[in-house]
């Protein structure tokens, strides 16, 4: 099983990180690597269970499902149910807290998923790096900027 956790600071107040990130169709929004966004069968964006389908920038098409979501926590999780990419069994955990010395937010995000042999590497550093920290970057982007 391969683990990837990644973590970040951002320059803004918790409350406007939630804001965004608790918008399980709003991903679409703000990460580069996603073009387009549905919750399937008209259900809210925050209702535990629901399935958001949504295709990258190069067409493939991915659908996701929220399991949990807290806003007392500033938390989610959620797995991957489809994906053309052989990450297995994954399931990934978002979570927020304030960093009260300066009105900051600490992110925390990290998943635990199965590959085929010999791709652990591989798929690790590509969750780590065009995922997580192409979302890290996107946030910052799109909230410090504002």
């Amino acid at each position: 099983m391969v683990k990837v956790v990644k973590s970040t600071v951002l320059y803004v107040p918790v409350e406007a990180v939630w804001d965004v990130l608790r918008d399980f169709n709003g991903h679409d929004e703000w990460h580069p690597a996603v073009a387009d966004s549905v919750i399937d069968r008209g259900q809210p964006s925050d209702k535990v269970g629901c399935v958001r389908r949504f295709h990258l920038a190069d067409g493939a098409e991915l659908r996701e499902q929220l399991l949990t979501l807290s806003d007392a926590d500033m938390a989610f999780s959620y797995c991957l149910l489809e994906t053309p990419v052989p990450l297995l069994n994954y399931v990934a955990h978002v979570r927020l807290a304030p960093v009260t010395d300066e009105d900051w937010t600490f992110w925390h995000w990290e998943s635990r998923f199965d590959t085929p042999p010999g791709r652990e590497v591989e798929l690790h550093d590509m969750v780590a790096e065009n995922i997580y920290q192409g979302g890290f970057d996107a946030i910052r982007a799109h909230l410090e900027a504002a």
